[in-house]
């Protein structure tokens, strides 16, 4: 009688996980259906804002002494003497073919000029996720281990005197300590090669960490706190689990779901919001790449980036909500 019982309690087990991930397959896909109206709201909010900036691209590009003739020839070669709706338009069908347009200043296709100072922007982010994690997993985890005594305490203050400090006013001071000073890394730039790389990314990475980690720490002491107190992990030292192993198995698990999305959240804000960080530190990444377009009045290269922002977010959201629900399928893709 045992054994049929546990047979369909197998069979059961299977339906329920094969619906689940049919479920989570169609609610990644309804995800991803949502997001085709949000890409495509950025590029009329994109176009509207680049269109009412005072200043005339044709003009920024020939410059102050050019004739009122060449600066109405140039607006015309670039469509840019056609109703907004028309522009908006050709700009529309070009984005459906993969086609960002060309950049009015350098005069080379939008997606190469973004892809030149991608690499740039991505190491940044890795480096600056890696660190925050390093940084506030041991961290955290002395935090609630020690609650309310002096090691809290110090951690939590110094948790709060990281979330005050200004990125710009970080980065200055890393710079003119471990740069100027004692020279271990360079004062900015990207370098050549993976390892001059790694070595310029160090102080951009630590600065933006610094702003992320005392964010995480405060998730993971809280959710660790709670878990701690848990009746799941009462038994397991009760079976005589070591401290460190009832730590990593059981309470870093299932703390980390919000100090995932809290990461998730942040990540979706670095990518673009890089600019402040790679202005102190010189870096040719995307950011600056934005603040010089805009300046240029180059619209197809600001509408290109945010464009490509949007989306990033998009998908840094959808892996982030896909994590959380792999982590605890009691969250699920909403």
């Amino acid at each position: 009688m045992a054994q049929p019982l546990t047979t369909a309690l197998l069979r059961t087990r299977v339906r329920v996980r094969e619906s689940g991930g049919a479920g989570r397959g169609m609610a990644l896909t309804l995800r991803v259906l949502q997001a085709i109206p949000i890409a495509f709201g950025v590029t009329i909010l994109t176009f509207l804002l680049m269109h009412a900036i005072p200043g005339d691209p044709a003009r920024a590009a020939l410059g102050d002494r050019a004739t009122p003739l060449a600066i109405a020839s140039l607006r015309s070669e670039w469509g840019l003497d056609r109703p907004l709706a028309v522009q908006y338009w050709r700009y529309l069908g070009r984005v459906l073919h993969g086609d960002l347009g060309s950049s009015l200043f350098y005069g080379q296709s939008t997606l190469s000029i973004i892809g030149s100072y991608a690499p740039a922007t991505a190491w940044l982010i890795v480096v600056s996720c890696l660190m925050s994690v390093i940084i506030s997993v041991p961290v955290a985890a002395a935090a609630a281990l020690t609650k309310s005594r002096v090691v809290d305490q110090i951690i939590r203050l110094g948790c709060q005197i990281g979330l005050g400090a200004p990125a710009p006013w970080v980065g200055l001071i890393l710079v003119l300590t471990f740069a100027i000073k004692v020279r271990w890394f360079p004062v900015g730039g990207f370098g050549n090669g993976p390892v001059a790389h790694l070595s310029a990314m160090i102080l951009p990475s630590l600065t933006v960490a610094i702003g992320i980690a005392p964010l995480l720490i405060r998730a993971l002491r809280a959710e660790m706190l709670q878990v701690l107190g848990s009746d799941y992990v009462t038994t397991a030292r009760s079976k005589g689990l070591s401290e460190s192993r009832v730590l990593t198995r059981h309470v870093l698990r299932n703390a980390a779901v919000s100090a995932i999305t809290i990461l998730g959240l942040n990540i979706a804000g670095l990518v673009s919001g890089s600019v402040i960080v790679e202005s102190v530190f010189a870096v040719p990444g995307l950011g600056n790449l934005l603040v010089s377009s805009i300046s240029r009045r180059d619209f197809p290269v600001v509408q290109g980036l945010a464009l490509v922002f949007a989306v990033l977010v998009i998908i840094v959201n959808l892996l982030t909500d896909f994590v959380r629900a792999v982590l605890d399928p009691r969250v699920g893709l909403r």
